[in-house]
């Protein structure tokens, strides 16, 4: 499919510099662009690469200002980066723009279904299960009983959902996510061994979540898992029965939150942190990658280390953390000056 400047412009509310008939069929990363390509440049360091590619149109900010002569087609805008975002989304669309219910799948008879769906093949829908309009089901996915999901969502391929979970508006479920297992709930007994505690809670997704391939959002013992509006989870993720995570949170891939922690509103938490269980994280925390959190933390905090603590102070630390051995040489020969010990 191919696309003039001219209508790129239109859907960016944009400003054309050069031919506006300029075609694209592709999309590239500035320093690989090709004829037919369209790029951006939102990274000052990345300009050089304006004057040498061959990237037929190119997004630029409105303010940006040339050194010399540019091949390429521009379309001003106010932010090149959010501008190309947009461009992908709608890219998305098109490009995953299905409808209609392959067969062989299977859809309860009790089931809802909204109005321009598309259930690819293989997948399940449980009883009761309400299906709200526009919603993608790939192949390969289970939807249990009395599973609500609303409209605009999307489950890639070999997601599940467990019953009784409520899915938001606009949510994205990426392959291999399973939202509803249940939660880590076991009872120690005198014989040593451990006895299961049903969870016959659920989990609810809030508009506009994502939730990353392979990550798992446990349903809680009794009550909800919540994930707020807006939060976005990476990959291989796990967030455990009972927890909250406040809206538009991002928490980065392998981290993990023990049961009814609750996470605040705008934090950002990186790779690989270990999060315990029944802990109150505030607002607008910032959690540096592999740490670990073992405390309740308030708001605006920012940490680092495991366990963690403040992050200006874990920085100066560090200088001595890797200087350790010859600090400790540095004390064993000065302690052998004071007590004679040479």
């Amino acid at each position: 499919m191919k696309f003039t400047a001219e209508q790129i412009a239109g859907i960016l509310e944009g400003e054309v510099k050069g031919d506006s008939l300029a075609e694209v069929s592709t999309l590239s990363k500035i320093e690989e662009g090709k004829e037919g390509s369209l790029t951006f440049l939102a990274n000052l360091k990345y300009t050089p690469y304006i004057y040498t590619t061959k990237a037929s149109v190119i997004i630029v900010n409105k303010d940006f200002v040339a050194d010399k002569e540019i091949n390429s087609t521009l379309i001003l805008v106010d932010d090149a980066l959010i501008a190309f975002s947009t461009l992908l989304d709608y890219y998305n669309q098109i490009k995953q723009n299905k409808s209609g219910i392959e067969e062989p799948s299977f859809v309860s008879k009790s089931a809802k279904i909204g109005s321009n769906i598309y259930l690819g093949a293989f997948a399940y829908i449980g009883e009761n299960a309400k299906i709200g309009n526009n919603v993608k089901i790939y192949p390969n996915c289970y939807v249990g009983d009395n599973v609500v999901i609303e409209d605009g969502t999307v489950l890639f391929a070999g997601s599940k959902v467990y019953s009784d979970c409520i899915i938001g508006k606009k949510c994205v479920i990426n392959s291999g996510a399973v939202i509803g297992a249940d939660g880590f709930g076991f009872a120690p007994t005198d014989s040593g061994s451990y006895e299961k505690i049903p969870q016959i809670g659920n989990v609810i997704l809030e508009d506009n979540v994502d939730v990353g391939a392979n990550s798992t959002i446990d349903r809680a013992t009794l009550g909800s898992t919540i994930i707020k509006e807006g939060v976005k989870l990476d990959n291989h993720i796990q967030i455990a029965h009972n927890v909250e995570i406040g809206k538009n949170t991002v928490i980065a891939a392998q981290t993990g939150v023990a049961g009814s922690t609750k996470i605040g509103e705008n934090c950002k938490i990186g790779g690989q942190v270990g999060v315990a269980g029944h802990l109150v994280i505030g607002n607008n925390v910032r959690v540096q990658a592999q740490s670990g959190i073992g405390r309740n933390i308030k708001d605006g905090e920012v940490l680092q280390g495991s366990p963690s603590f403040n992050y200006v102070d874990w920085s100066k630390s560090y200088v001595y953390f890797k200087n350790l051995p010859k600090l400790a040489k540095t004390i064993n020969e000065l302690d052998k000056k004071v007590n004679g010990n040479s």
